[in-house]
Protein backbone atom coordinates (compact mmCIF):
# COMPACT_ATOMS: atom_id res chain seq x y z
CA UNK A 1 0.00 0.00 0.00
CA UNK A 2 1.34 3.22 -1.18
CA UNK A 3 1.88 6.53 1.29
CA UNK A 4 0.05 9.99 1.14
CA UNK A 5 2.85 12.67 1.17
CA UNK A 6 2.04 13.64 4.67
CA UNK A 7 2.46 9.70 6.02
CA UNK A 8 6.24 10.07 3.93
CA UNK A 9 6.80 13.18 5.57
CA UNK A 10 5.07 12.39 8.91
CA UNK A 11 7.52 9.08 8.91
CA UNK A 12 10.63 11.30 7.97
CA UNK A 13 10.76 13.33 10.75
CA UNK A 14 9.18 11.10 14.05
CA UNK A 15 11.84 11.45 16.40
CA UNK A 16 9.94 8.38 18.76
CA UNK A 17 7.08 7.56 20.17
CA UNK A 18 5.84 9.11 23.62
CA UNK A 19 4.41 6.98 26.69
CA UNK A 20 1.04 8.80 25.62
CA UNK A 21 1.75 7.48 22.45
CA UNK A 22 1.63 10.05 21.01
CA UNK A 23 4.97 10.92 18.31
CA UNK A 24 7.71 13.69 19.10
CA UNK A 25 7.85 15.37 15.30
CA UNK A 26 11.28 17.02 14.72
CA UNK A 27 10.39 20.02 13.20
CA UNK A 28 12.56 21.03 9.95
CA UNK A 29 11.98 24.87 10.66
CA UNK A 30 9.96 27.07 12.28
CA UNK A 31 9.19 31.01 11.59
CA UNK A 32 8.70 33.78 14.18
CA UNK A 33 6.74 36.99 14.05
CA UNK A 34 6.52 39.57 16.79
CA UNK A 35 2.90 38.58 17.95
CA UNK A 36 3.55 35.06 19.47
CA UNK A 37 6.88 34.74 19.68
CA UNK A 38 7.53 37.28 22.77
CA UNK A 39 5.87 35.20 25.30
CA UNK A 40 7.64 32.12 24.30
CA UNK A 41 10.93 33.44 24.36
CA UNK A 42 10.36 34.94 28.07
CA UNK A 43 8.60 31.23 28.97
CA UNK A 44 11.99 29.92 27.65
CA UNK A 45 14.10 31.89 30.31
CA UNK A 46 12.27 31.74 32.87
CA UNK A 47 12.99 28.29 31.93
CA UNK A 48 16.58 28.70 32.09
CA UNK A 49 16.41 26.87 28.79
CA UNK A 50 18.44 28.42 25.06
CA UNK A 51 17.35 28.11 21.89
CA UNK A 52 18.40 24.67 20.53
CA UNK A 53 18.48 25.29 16.57
CA UNK A 54 18.67 28.88 15.72
CA UNK A 55 19.51 27.76 12.51
CA UNK A 56 16.11 26.91 11.86
CA UNK A 57 14.36 29.56 12.82
CA UNK A 58 13.45 32.71 10.70
CA UNK A 59 11.72 35.77 11.50
CA UNK A 60 9.93 38.57 10.33
CA UNK A 61 8.11 41.25 11.77
CA UNK A 62 4.34 41.80 9.41
CA UNK A 63 0.89 42.04 11.89
CA UNK A 64 1.72 45.29 13.70
CA UNK A 65 4.10 47.17 10.89
CA UNK A 66 1.63 49.90 9.48
CA UNK A 67 1.89 50.44 5.78
CA UNK A 68 1.31 54.45 5.77
CA UNK A 69 5.05 55.31 7.16
CA UNK A 70 7.43 52.95 8.41
CA UNK A 71 9.66 55.53 9.99
CA UNK A 72 10.85 54.36 13.19
CA UNK A 73 9.58 55.12 15.98
CA UNK A 74 6.40 54.13 15.11
CA UNK A 75 2.93 55.97 16.23
CA UNK A 76 1.68 53.03 17.98
CA UNK A 77 3.81 52.32 21.68
CA UNK A 78 2.49 48.74 21.39
CA UNK A 79 3.98 48.24 17.93
CA UNK A 80 7.08 49.62 19.36
CA UNK A 81 7.72 47.30 21.75
CA UNK A 82 6.58 44.44 19.95
CA UNK A 83 9.14 45.02 17.26
CA UNK A 84 12.16 45.82 19.79
CA UNK A 85 11.10 42.28 21.40
CA UNK A 86 11.26 40.77 17.90
CA UNK A 87 14.71 42.06 17.41
CA UNK A 88 16.24 41.76 20.80
CA UNK A 89 15.56 38.11 20.99
CA UNK A 90 16.48 37.37 17.31
CA UNK A 91 19.86 38.82 18.25
CA UNK A 92 20.30 37.01 21.91
CA UNK A 93 19.44 33.82 19.89
CA UNK A 94 21.49 34.27 16.53
CA UNK A 95 18.06 33.79 14.90
CA UNK A 96 17.87 35.11 11.44
CA UNK A 97 15.09 38.19 11.14
CA UNK A 98 14.58 39.62 7.69
CA UNK A 99 13.69 43.53 9.11
CA UNK A 100 12.29 46.37 7.96
CA UNK A 101 15.65 47.91 6.72
CA UNK A 102 16.68 44.31 4.56
CA UNK A 103 14.75 44.59 1.73
CA UNK A 104 13.65 41.44 2.37
CA UNK A 105 10.41 42.08 4.86
CA UNK A 106 6.93 40.59 4.54
CA UNK A 107 4.23 38.86 6.07
CA UNK A 108 5.65 35.64 7.28
CA UNK A 109 3.98 33.53 5.20
CA UNK A 110 5.17 35.32 1.79
CA UNK A 111 8.95 35.86 2.68
CA UNK A 112 9.49 32.59 3.14
CA UNK A 113 8.34 31.02 0.51
CA UNK A 114 9.87 33.69 -1.64
CA UNK A 115 13.02 33.31 -0.26
CA UNK A 116 12.91 29.99 -1.03
CA UNK A 117 13.08 28.92 2.42
CA UNK A 118 9.81 27.06 2.70
CA UNK A 119 10.84 23.82 0.74
CA UNK A 120 9.05 19.99 0.06
CA UNK A 121 9.11 17.63 2.62
CA UNK A 122 9.65 19.75 5.41
CA UNK A 123 7.80 20.08 8.76
CA UNK A 124 6.66 23.70 9.21
CA UNK A 125 5.30 25.11 12.29
CA UNK A 126 4.66 29.17 13.23
CA UNK A 127 2.51 30.62 16.03
CA UNK A 128 -0.11 31.60 13.86
CA UNK A 129 -3.16 29.83 11.93
CA UNK A 130 -2.39 30.28 8.36
CA UNK A 131 1.02 29.07 8.29
CA UNK A 132 -0.60 25.92 6.35
CA UNK A 133 0.41 28.03 3.43
CA UNK A 134 3.45 27.00 3.36
CA UNK A 135 1.45 23.28 2.13
CA UNK A 136 1.29 24.43 -1.06
CA UNK A 137 5.38 23.56 -1.88
CA UNK A 138 4.75 19.93 -0.70
CA UNK A 139 5.29 20.67 3.01
CA UNK A 140 3.55 19.93 6.03
CA UNK A 141 2.97 23.52 7.67
CA UNK A 142 0.99 24.36 10.94
CA UNK A 143 0.00 27.22 12.91
CA UNK A 144 0.41 26.06 16.88
CA UNK A 145 -0.20 28.15 20.23
CA UNK A 146 2.38 30.25 22.43
CA UNK A 147 3.47 27.14 24.58
CA UNK A 148 3.98 25.27 21.56
CA UNK A 149 6.06 28.25 19.82
CA UNK A 150 8.41 27.74 23.29
CA UNK A 151 8.64 23.64 22.95
CA UNK A 152 10.27 24.14 19.01
CA UNK A 153 12.83 26.55 20.29
CA UNK A 154 13.60 24.78 23.39
CA UNK A 155 14.04 21.14 21.44
CA UNK A 156 12.93 21.73 17.84
CA UNK A 157 10.01 18.93 18.58
CA UNK A 158 6.45 19.08 18.81
CA UNK A 159 4.34 16.15 20.56
CA UNK A 160 1.44 15.34 18.35
CA UNK A 161 -1.02 12.70 16.84
CA UNK A 162 -0.97 12.52 13.03
CA UNK A 163 -3.87 13.41 11.52
CA UNK A 164 -6.28 12.15 8.83
CA UNK A 165 -6.05 12.73 5.34
CA UNK A 166 -8.80 13.66 2.90
CA UNK A 167 -8.38 14.05 -0.59
CA UNK A 168 -10.11 17.16 -1.91
CA UNK A 169 -10.09 16.80 -5.72
CA UNK A 170 -11.29 20.06 -8.19
CA UNK A 171 -11.56 18.07 -11.27
CA UNK A 172 -11.28 20.03 -15.15
CA UNK A 173 -11.09 23.64 -15.88
CA UNK A 174 -11.76 26.57 -14.19
CA UNK A 175 -14.36 29.10 -16.01
CA UNK A 176 -12.93 32.39 -16.68
CA UNK A 177 -12.89 35.08 -13.69
CA UNK A 178 -12.60 31.99 -11.69
CA UNK A 179 -9.31 32.08 -9.36
CA UNK A 180 -8.05 30.01 -6.32
CA UNK A 181 -9.87 32.19 -3.81
CA UNK A 182 -13.06 31.11 -5.36
CA UNK A 183 -11.94 27.59 -5.55
CA UNK A 184 -10.76 27.61 -1.61
CA UNK A 185 -14.31 29.31 -0.66
CA UNK A 186 -16.07 27.04 -2.49
CA UNK A 187 -14.74 23.92 -0.83
CA UNK A 188 -15.31 25.53 2.63
CA UNK A 189 -18.67 26.03 1.53
CA UNK A 190 -19.38 22.99 0.99
CA UNK A 191 -17.15 21.35 3.17
CA UNK A 192 -17.76 23.31 6.06
CA UNK A 193 -15.88 25.83 8.60
CA UNK A 194 -15.66 22.75 10.71
CA UNK A 195 -14.99 19.77 8.27
CA UNK A 196 -11.72 19.66 8.50
CA UNK A 197 -11.41 18.61 12.33
CA UNK A 198 -8.53 16.43 12.59
CA UNK A 199 -7.62 16.21 9.00
CA UNK A 200 -5.19 17.25 7.14
CA UNK A 201 -6.03 18.17 3.17
CA UNK A 202 -4.43 17.04 0.23
CA UNK A 203 -5.50 19.12 -2.47
CA UNK A 204 -5.61 17.73 -6.05
CA UNK A 205 -6.89 17.45 -9.39
CA UNK A 206 -6.81 18.82 -12.98
CA UNK A 207 -7.65 22.57 -11.47
CA UNK A 208 -5.57 22.86 -9.10
CA UNK A 209 -2.54 20.99 -10.57
CA UNK A 210 -2.74 23.63 -13.58
CA UNK A 211 -2.75 26.57 -10.74
CA UNK A 212 0.64 28.67 -10.65
CA UNK A 213 2.58 28.65 -6.84
CA UNK A 214 0.95 31.87 -6.04
CA UNK A 215 -2.50 30.26 -6.12
CA UNK A 216 -1.59 27.01 -4.42
CA UNK A 217 -0.24 29.12 -1.59
CA UNK A 218 -3.74 31.26 -1.90
CA UNK A 219 -5.79 27.92 -1.47
CA UNK A 220 -3.47 26.17 1.22
CA UNK A 221 -3.65 29.28 3.25
CA UNK A 222 -7.24 28.72 3.65
CA UNK A 223 -7.24 25.36 4.75
CA UNK A 224 -7.56 26.65 8.13
CA UNK A 225 -10.66 28.27 7.23
CA UNK A 226 -12.23 24.70 6.64
CA UNK A 227 -10.42 23.77 10.18
CA UNK A 228 -8.47 21.46 8.15
CA UNK A 229 -4.91 21.67 10.41
CA UNK A 230 -2.96 21.40 7.74
CA UNK A 231 -3.23 21.53 3.73
CA UNK A 232 -0.65 20.54 1.28
CA UNK A 233 -0.36 20.12 -2.91
CA UNK A 234 2.00 16.88 -3.88
CA UNK A 235 5.08 19.16 -4.96
CA UNK A 236 5.71 18.78 -9.11
CA UNK A 237 7.39 20.95 -11.92
CA UNK A 238 5.65 23.90 -10.99
CA UNK A 239 6.89 23.76 -7.57
CA UNK A 240 10.40 23.40 -8.22
CA UNK A 241 10.23 26.13 -11.29
CA UNK A 242 9.22 28.51 -8.60
CA UNK A 243 12.10 27.50 -5.84
CA UNK A 244 15.07 27.46 -8.35
CA UNK A 245 17.63 30.47 -8.24
CA UNK A 246 15.54 31.82 -4.73
CA UNK A 247 17.86 33.06 -2.19
CA UNK A 248 17.68 29.81 0.19
CA UNK A 249 17.03 27.17 -2.68
CA UNK A 250 19.97 24.56 -3.36
CA UNK A 251 22.41 25.37 -5.89
CA UNK A 252 24.23 23.65 -8.33
CA UNK A 253 24.61 19.84 -8.04
CA UNK A 254 22.91 20.22 -4.97
CA UNK A 255 19.75 21.63 -6.69
CA UNK A 256 19.67 18.20 -8.78
CA UNK A 257 20.03 15.95 -5.57
CA UNK A 258 17.00 17.89 -3.83
CA UNK A 259 15.05 18.22 -6.10
CA UNK A 260 14.93 13.84 -6.56
CA UNK A 261 14.47 14.16 -2.81
CA UNK A 262 11.37 16.55 -3.16
CA UNK A 263 9.70 14.26 -5.45
CA UNK A 264 10.18 11.45 -3.74
CA UNK A 265 7.81 12.85 -0.96
CA UNK A 266 4.53 13.15 -3.13
CA UNK A 267 2.04 10.89 -2.57
CA UNK A 268 2.33 7.68 -3.87
CA UNK A 269 -0.08 6.42 -7.07
CA UNK A 270 -1.99 3.84 -4.64
CA UNK A 271 -2.08 5.89 -1.56
CA UNK A 272 -5.19 5.13 0.74
CA UNK A 273 -7.38 8.19 1.91
CA UNK A 274 -9.50 8.75 5.15
CA UNK A 275 -11.84 10.33 2.45
CA UNK A 276 -11.80 11.91 -0.68
CA UNK A 277 -14.00 14.61 -1.88
CA UNK A 278 -14.30 15.34 -5.72
CA UNK A 279 -15.88 18.68 -7.06
CA UNK A 280 -16.26 19.18 -11.10
CA UNK A 281 -14.36 22.71 -11.70
CA UNK A 282 -17.04 23.71 -13.81
CA UNK A 283 -19.64 23.95 -10.80
CA UNK A 284 -17.71 27.11 -9.24
CA UNK A 285 -18.08 30.62 -9.65
CA UNK A 286 -16.73 33.75 -7.99
CA UNK A 287 -17.70 33.34 -4.47
CA UNK A 288 -18.22 35.67 -2.20
CA UNK A 289 -18.97 35.55 1.91
CA UNK A 290 -22.10 37.12 3.23
CA UNK A 291 -22.07 36.23 6.78
CA UNK A 292 -19.27 35.85 9.45
CA UNK A 293 -17.42 32.90 8.67
CA UNK A 294 -15.75 31.67 5.51
CA UNK A 295 -18.13 28.98 5.10
CA UNK A 296 -20.88 31.70 4.94
CA UNK A 297 -20.08 32.52 1.73
CA UNK A 298 -22.24 31.90 -2.19
CA UNK A 299 -21.34 32.35 -5.82
CA UNK A 300 -21.93 35.75 -7.33
CA UNK A 301 -25.41 34.72 -9.35
CA UNK A 302 -26.74 33.46 -6.11
CA UNK A 303 -29.15 35.31 -2.63
CA UNK A 304 -28.22 35.88 0.66
CA UNK A 305 -30.10 32.31 2.37
CA UNK A 306 -32.48 31.80 4.87
CA UNK A 307 -32.28 30.72 8.44
CA UNK A 308 -34.85 27.70 7.71
CA UNK A 309 -32.95 26.86 4.56
CA UNK A 310 -29.82 25.51 7.10
CA UNK A 311 -29.47 21.80 7.41
CA UNK A 312 -29.47 21.76 11.16
CA UNK A 313 -30.97 23.88 14.56
CA UNK A 314 -26.79 25.19 14.91
CA UNK A 315 -25.96 26.55 11.52
CA UNK A 316 -29.82 27.84 11.61
CA UNK A 317 -28.95 30.02 14.79
CA UNK A 318 -25.68 31.11 13.17
CA UNK A 319 -27.63 32.26 10.00
CA UNK A 320 -29.72 34.26 12.26
CA UNK A 321 -26.79 35.71 14.07
CA UNK A 322 -25.08 36.11 10.66
CA UNK A 323 -27.53 38.31 9.08
CA UNK A 324 -28.34 40.51 11.79
CA UNK A 325 -25.20 41.44 12.45
CA UNK A 326 -23.97 41.82 8.30
CA UNK A 327 -27.49 43.77 8.15
CA UNK A 328 -29.13 41.69 5.68
CA UNK A 329 -31.63 40.00 4.65
CA UNK A 330 -32.45 36.74 3.30
CA UNK A 331 -33.66 36.41 -0.69
CA UNK A 332 -31.23 39.31 -0.79
CA UNK A 333 -29.17 38.86 -4.12
CA UNK A 334 -25.42 39.44 -3.40
CA UNK A 335 -24.48 41.27 -6.15
CA UNK A 336 -25.47 44.91 -6.22
CA UNK A 337 -24.89 45.33 -2.27
CA UNK A 338 -22.90 48.51 -1.64
CA UNK A 339 -19.34 48.41 -0.40
CA UNK A 340 -17.48 51.31 1.53
CA UNK A 341 -14.07 50.11 1.87
CA UNK A 342 -12.05 47.99 -0.79
CA UNK A 343 -8.78 46.02 0.54
CA UNK A 344 -6.33 44.33 -1.83
CA UNK A 345 -3.54 42.12 -0.08
CA UNK A 346 -3.24 39.99 3.01
CA UNK A 347 -0.89 36.39 3.24
CA UNK A 348 -4.05 35.37 0.81
CA UNK A 349 -4.07 37.43 -1.81
CA UNK A 350 -1.11 39.75 -1.52
CA UNK A 351 1.30 38.13 -4.01
CA UNK A 352 2.65 39.77 -7.64
CA UNK A 353 0.11 37.46 -9.29
CA UNK A 354 -2.67 39.00 -7.94
CA UNK A 355 -1.69 42.31 -8.67
CA UNK A 356 -0.43 41.63 -11.91
CA UNK A 357 -4.05 40.44 -12.53
CA UNK A 358 -5.64 43.52 -11.79
CA UNK A 359 -3.49 45.50 -12.85
CA UNK A 360 -4.71 45.29 -16.31
CA UNK A 361 -8.01 45.73 -15.76
CA UNK A 362 -8.04 48.78 -13.61
CA UNK A 363 -5.75 50.47 -16.69
CA UNK A 364 -7.75 54.14 -17.59
CA UNK A 365 -10.38 53.27 -15.34
CA UNK A 366 -11.21 55.33 -11.44
CA UNK A 367 -12.49 54.15 -8.22
CA UNK A 368 -15.89 54.93 -7.75
CA UNK A 369 -16.28 57.99 -5.97
CA UNK A 370 -16.71 57.98 -2.20
CA UNK A 371 -14.87 54.39 -2.14
CA UNK A 372 -11.72 53.78 0.06
CA UNK A 373 -9.38 51.37 -1.74
CA UNK A 374 -6.15 49.93 -0.15
CA UNK A 375 -3.58 47.88 -1.95
CA UNK A 376 -1.24 46.55 0.17
CA UNK A 377 1.42 44.19 -1.20
CA UNK A 378 2.61 41.49 1.02
CA UNK A 379 6.42 41.83 0.69
CA UNK A 380 9.21 44.15 -0.03
CA UNK A 381 10.41 41.83 -2.46
CA UNK A 382 7.13 41.77 -4.04
CA UNK A 383 6.37 45.47 -3.72
CA UNK A 384 9.59 46.70 -5.35
CA UNK A 385 8.26 44.21 -8.77
CA UNK A 386 4.95 46.41 -8.73
CA UNK A 387 7.32 49.67 -8.72
CA UNK A 388 9.48 48.08 -11.11
CA UNK A 389 7.16 46.78 -13.82
CA UNK A 390 4.30 49.81 -13.45
CA UNK A 391 1.92 48.02 -11.46
CA UNK A 392 1.99 50.70 -8.11
CA UNK A 393 1.69 53.40 -10.89
CA UNK A 394 -1.45 51.80 -12.61
CA UNK A 395 -3.13 51.84 -8.97
CA UNK A 396 -2.12 55.05 -7.92
CA UNK A 397 -3.68 56.36 -11.44
CA UNK A 398 -7.27 54.93 -10.71
CA UNK A 399 -7.37 56.03 -7.11
CA UNK A 400 -6.16 53.00 -4.91
CA UNK A 401 -3.87 54.03 -1.69
CA UNK A 402 -0.65 52.10 -2.70
CA UNK A 403 0.32 51.08 0.74
CA UNK A 404 4.13 49.39 1.98
CA UNK A 405 4.08 45.97 3.31
CA UNK A 406 2.37 44.77 6.08
CA UNK A 407 -0.81 42.84 7.13
CA UNK A 408 -2.57 45.62 7.39
CA UNK A 409 -6.39 45.74 7.00
CA UNK A 410 -6.51 41.71 7.73
CA UNK A 411 -6.83 41.96 10.76
CA UNK A 412 -5.90 45.78 11.91
CA UNK A 413 -3.34 45.09 14.31
CA UNK A 414 -2.30 48.20 13.26
CA UNK A 415 -3.44 51.56 11.88
CA UNK A 416 -5.59 50.22 8.84
CA UNK A 417 -9.47 49.75 10.21
CA UNK A 418 -12.87 50.05 9.16
CA UNK A 419 -14.76 52.52 10.62
CA UNK A 420 -18.31 52.04 12.12
CA UNK A 421 -20.38 49.63 10.72
CA UNK A 422 -18.74 50.04 7.08
CA UNK A 423 -18.31 47.37 4.41
CA UNK A 424 -15.28 45.61 2.80
CA UNK A 425 -14.29 43.88 -0.07
CA UNK A 426 -11.74 42.37 0.87
CA UNK A 427 -9.16 39.61 -0.57
CA UNK A 428 -8.19 38.56 3.09
CA UNK A 429 -9.03 35.43 4.74
CA UNK A 430 -11.36 35.78 7.89
CA UNK A 431 -14.70 37.50 7.81
CA UNK A 432 -15.09 37.53 12.08
CA UNK A 433 -17.22 39.96 13.50
CA UNK A 434 -14.71 43.27 14.15
CA UNK A 435 -11.83 41.23 12.17
CA UNK A 436 -10.71 44.48 10.17
CA UNK A 437 -10.20 47.00 13.56
CA UNK A 438 -13.70 47.73 14.39
CA UNK A 439 -16.61 46.28 16.27
CA UNK A 440 -19.36 46.52 14.19
CA UNK A 441 -17.27 46.18 10.51
CA UNK A 442 -18.87 43.86 7.92
CA UNK A 443 -16.37 41.88 5.86
CA UNK A 444 -17.28 40.66 2.60
CA UNK A 445 -14.43 38.08 1.59
CA UNK A 446 -13.55 37.89 -2.39
CA UNK A 447 -10.54 37.34 -5.00
CA UNK A 448 -8.94 40.33 -6.48
CA UNK A 449 -11.11 40.37 -9.54
CA UNK A 450 -13.90 40.51 -7.77
CA UNK A 451 -12.45 43.28 -4.95
CA UNK A 452 -10.97 45.20 -8.31
CA UNK A 453 -14.44 45.19 -9.53
CA UNK A 454 -16.33 46.67 -6.64
CA UNK A 455 -13.82 49.62 -5.96
CA UNK A 456 -14.44 50.30 -9.86
CA UNK A 457 -18.54 50.34 -8.86
CA UNK A 458 -18.89 50.06 -5.81
CA UNK A 459 -20.83 47.50 -5.45
CA UNK A 460 -20.48 43.79 -5.19
CA UNK A 461 -20.17 43.17 -9.26
CA UNK A 462 -19.70 39.94 -11.33
CA UNK A 463 -16.10 40.29 -12.23
CA UNK A 464 -16.56 38.61 -15.53
CA UNK A 465 -19.22 40.78 -16.56
CA UNK A 466 -17.35 44.56 -15.92
CA UNK A 467 -14.09 42.68 -17.14
CA UNK A 468 -15.66 40.30 -19.98
CA UNK A 469 -13.42 37.65 -18.70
Amino acid sequence: MGKTLYRKVWDAHTVGTLPDGRTQLFIATMYLHEVTSPQAFSMLRELGLRVLHPERLFATPDHIIPTDDQHEPFADPRAVAMLEALRANCRANNIRLFDLPGGQQGIVHMVMPELGITQPGMTIVCGDSHTATHGAMGAVAMGIGTTQVRDVLATQTLAMSPLKVRNVRVEGRLRPGVTAKDVALHIIGRLGAKGGLGYAYEFGGSAIESMDMDGRLTLCNLAIEGAARCGYINPDETTFAYLKGRPYAPKGAEWDAAVERWKSFASDPDAEYDDVVIIPAEEIEPTVTWGISPDMNIGIGGCIPSPEDARDAETQKAYRTALEYMKLRPGQPIAGLPVDVVFIGSCTNGHISDFRAVAPLLRGRRVAPGIRALAVPGSQMTARQCEEEGIADIFRAAGFEWRLPGCSMCLAMNADKLEGDQICASTSNRNFKGRQGSPTGRTLLMSPLMAAAAALTGRVTDPRTLFEL
